[in-house]
């Protein structure tokens, strides 16, 4: 395997100054040999949400002479590792914008656990816990996932007007991220069914299909998140598969017949912003959020959300975020939804 690394030093006061280590990943590794220093953990799954505090575990059988530990997190998509944190048991140094919010846990002598704290959409994904000792390296992986919601995106232009960056680029403007293929299909078994093809973070393209039907590829295909596969990142494309988190704030509907800048300013005069997609998804999935209104979003578009389907919320029949499309922005029909960082009482 070739690769590139940068090794720091075993004295961590002379520790390079440099913002990440990377390293090509493995293509199919042998049987791993048993761990002689790490405790393989109980689960390499960790659960958390935006805004939390999250812990990694990783735990020494025993102290070996002259070792380091490293924390690393895995990204597939642009082939390498980048470095979080090194420790040699007694002094540590942290790495990056990820190395910010990150420490050590040091619950006994044993522990070399990663603490994350205020975790950010961007910090999911796999994570190595490595014992650095001459020969006798090893190391565990565990994946840390944010419980969150997915849902599809496109522009008022129409479907099929973004090319990947673009697609990165909206979704990060409505408060979320590029979903993963991983999320995506999560979606799609809690019921996301959606005809237009869209982005994900591993630039490839795909749409999830519950029922089968005519113009979503035909009858007699079976249900599934169906793949168009790899395409060209800066020529193709496709809608967005955006995922956010739960949000720290409140997002709350004000009545009225606005248009787009009265709208805006209304949420303003109420010491908030006009809330964006991701965080209007993000409050019907977390905090329930249940209203018939339609209100006026970030982007122009106009949504609302239904957590108890009902005939006088349109006769839907299924829990979601509703649109009405993107409506002249001078239209006087709609109220608004806000998003404040403080609860109101």
């Amino acid at each position: 395997m070739h690769q590139i690394l940068i090794l720091a030093s075993l004295c961590l006061s002379s520790l390079p100054e440099i913002p990440a280590i990377y390293q090509k990943p493995t293509g199919n590794p042998a049987t791993p040999a048993p761990l002689q220093y790490l405790l393989q953990p109980m689960t390499k799954l960790v659960h958390t949400q935006r805004g939390a505090t999250v812990t990694l575990p990783c735990i020494l059988r025993t102290l070996p002479q002259n070792y380091k530990v490293r924390w690393s997190k895995v990204e597939p998509a642009e082939y390498m590792e980048v470095v979080i944190l090194i420790t040699n048991g007694v002094h540590h140094k942290t790495y990056g914008p990820l190395g910010s919010r990150a420490s050590l846990r040091r619950s006994h002598r044993y522990d070399a656990s990663l603490t994350i704290s205020d975790v950010a959409l961007d910090d999911e994904g796999r994570y190595r816990c490595q014992l650095i000792n001459g020969l006798e390296d090893e190391s565990i992986s565990l994946v840390l996932q944010l419980d969150g919601i997915v849902f599809p995106y496109q522009t008022s232009q129409g479907r099929y007007k973004f090319n990947y960056f673009e697609a990165k680029k909206a979704c990060q403007e409505q408060d979320s991220r590029l979903a993963s293929y991983g999320q995506l299909y999560k979606a799609w078994t809690e019921g996301l069914d959606w005809c237009n093809a869209g982005w994900v973070m591993e630039g490839t393209v795909h749409y999830p299909i519950i029922n089968s039907r005519e113009p979503c590829g035909g009858r007699l295909l079976l249900p599934g998140v169906r793949s168009y596969g790899a395409r060209d990142k800066l020529k193709d494309r496709f809608d967005a598969f955006c995922f956010s988190s739960a949000v720290k704030g409140r997002v709350y509907f004000i009545r009225g017949h606005m248009n787009f800048k009265e709208a805006t300013q209304a949420c303003r005069n109420d010491r908030a912003a006009i809330a964006k997609v991701g965080q209007l998804y993000a409050a019907w999935k977390f905090s329930q959020l249940d209203r018939c209104d339609g209100g006026w979003l970030d982007d122009g578009s106009v949504r609302f959300p239904i957590n108890i389907p009902r005939a006088h919320c349109g006769g839907l029949t299924n829990p979601s975020v509703h649109s009405f499309g993107f409506p002249s922005k001078l239209r006087k029909k709609y109220g608004v939804y806000c998003f404040s960082v403080k609860y109101r009482g």
